[in-house]
């Protein structure tokens, strides 16, 4: 099961090609690396166009070339959520930074818990939280290590209704941990998944790593995680404008409960 991302007003995929895609992100144009779009560019003019073009360096990393000054950050909405975008040195915009924590805070969530290793991470994500006027709604920004904090909610007895992944394809935690999907993504799954409350409503995973197969998903979730549901996965993928073309950008698992 596929999800096309066919909502976005403030978003468009322009054109991908040579491992690149043109965006819209309001009415600032950007090109960026990606590395699935590994068909050739048809119309180099369109291009040319780009306000800001983030080449990757060959040692890892990159650099943005701006061609004409753009300010610091500004903001795009998404049905009646708004995120703050800036070019970061790593080539990322930060769209989806909490995207999840407040979709749920706005949907009614009681209480949403948002966990992530890194500070300047959260702190972008309460910047969203602000945006969305969620001030007064119950989020716990906490920076850790997940494995480490699902270990202490066990301990604790904590329960969640609801739980949303998006783990890195590598990453390093405060304390310089190593993560790596595909040697960590099961024994995450399997001990948030004995964090699910007695009527829980769903668990999601995104991944993003290439070469992570939809088939590996399933099988990942079918034995790590221990309550009896249904499990669907699926491509993630944006609509590109030039000849009504798709961008694959990822799967998704997602576990409900057997009613």
């Amino acid at each position: 099961m596929n999800q096309i991302a066919k909502d976005w007003i403030d978003y468009e995929v322009l054109d991908t090609g040579n491992r690149e895609k043109l965006e819209r992100w309001n009415d600032v144009i950007l090109r960026r690396p990606d590395p699935v779009a590994i068909w050739p560019i048809e119309n180099d003019a369109q291009w040319n166009k780009a306000d800001a073009f983030y080449h990757r360096s060959n040692q890892g990393g990159g650099h943005w070339e701006f061609k004409k000054p753009l300010k610091e950050f500004w903001t795009i909405q998404y049905k009646d959520l708004r995120f703050k975008i800036s070019p970061t040195g790593f080539k990322h915009t930060g769209a989806y930074t909490g995207g999840a924590t407040m979709a749920c805070s706005k949907a009614g969530a009681e209480e949403v818990v948002h966990v992530d290793a890194s500070k300047g991470i959260n702190e972008w994500a309460k910047e969203n939280m602000r945006l969305n006027h969620l001030e007064d709604h119950k989020i716990r920004f906490i920076v850790d290590d997940v494995m480490k904090f699902i270990q202490r909610e066990i301990r604790r007895g904590r329960k969640y209704d609801g739980i949303v992944m998006d783990p890195p394809s590598y990453g390093r935690g405060p304390k310089n941990e190593v993560w790596k999907l595909e040697n960590s993504l099961y024994e995450l799954v399997h001990e948030a998944s004995k964090l699910l409350s007695d009527d829980p409503l769903f668990l999601i995973v995104n991944c993003y790593t290439t070469g992570f197969s939809l088939c590996t998903l399933d099988e990942v979730m079918k034995r790590a995680i221990i309550q009896p549901g249904t499990i669907e996965v699926g491509e993630n993928l944006l609509p590109v404008t030039n000849q009504n073309g798709i961008l694959p950008c990822g799967i998704f698992g997602r576990w409900t409960p057997k009613k």
